[in-house]
């Protein structure tokens, strides 16, 4: 699902992490913990495709990080979803169109084949009868429900989670944590980035942390 070996990752010309190695099977549950600038962002924004992997080997979901080239980005998109801790909804349209336009943009056609995949990804997250509602009418935690709604609308074989929980109070941080756990019983491979060591002792996982320009895992 995920493998890096001896990968570098930077931003621009400045070195981030080094000697990455790291492997995430399918089904598996992740979390990356470290302190802010140590590197978490920049390691997801090389797996979805925003950072190029410019040292050592990469593959993610079956594509080559090393080789990856500005076309491919969208192919790579569609088999992982992404999750921000700022939701990035689009506020001038309602939660149905933000859907929509993702479908859309990534080729789907036919009005009744997306109305079912939209339905169906919402009722995934528990927001079915949400979807006529403009993002700037739901609360942080429902927002981020259809976040994570969006980030399934192409089968994704993986998610990455940047700090999902980064922006919701406590109660609302368990309730999205329960809905990313049961994508995962699905079988849908997810690392998350977090801050928040309260969620991770709810809901342990194998968890890496990036400090020293290093990645490692905590046991």
């Amino acid at each position: 699902m995920l493998q890096l070996i001896d990968a570098s990752i930077f931003q621009r010309e400045n070195l981030i992490l080094t000697n990455v190695n790291l492997e995430i099977q399918k089904g598996d549950f992740n979390y990356i913990i470290g302190k802010t600038g140590s590197g978490k962002s920049s390691l997801m924004k090389t797996l979805y495709g925003d950072l190029p992997l410019q040292k050592g080997k990469g593959n993610i979901v079956g594509f080559d990080l090393t080789t990856l080239k500005e076309r491919d980005i969208p192919y790579l998109r569609r088999k992982i979803g992404i999750v921000f801790q700022d939701f990035k909804l689009l506020n001038d349209r309602t939660v149905y169109d933000n859907l929509l336009f993702v479908l859309k943009a990534t080729g789907w056609k036919g009005k009744n084949k997306m109305d079912d995949k939209i339905n169906d990804v919402l009722d995934k997250v528990d927001m079915k009868t949400k979807g006529f509602k403009m993002p700037y009418q739901l609360s942080g935690g429902e927002q981020q429900r259809i976040a994570i709604a969006r980030a399934l609308l192409n089968n994704p074989e993986m998610i990455l989670a940047d700090e999902p929980t980064g922006n919701l109070d406590p109660k609302t941080s368990v309730e999205i944590m329960n809905v990313l756990e049961d994508i995962n019983k699905m079988g849908i491979s997810i690392l998350m980035a977090t801050h928040d060591y309260a969620l991770i002792l709810k809901f342990p996982h194998r968890t890496l942390k990036c400090e020293g320009n290093k990645v490692f895992e905590v046991v």
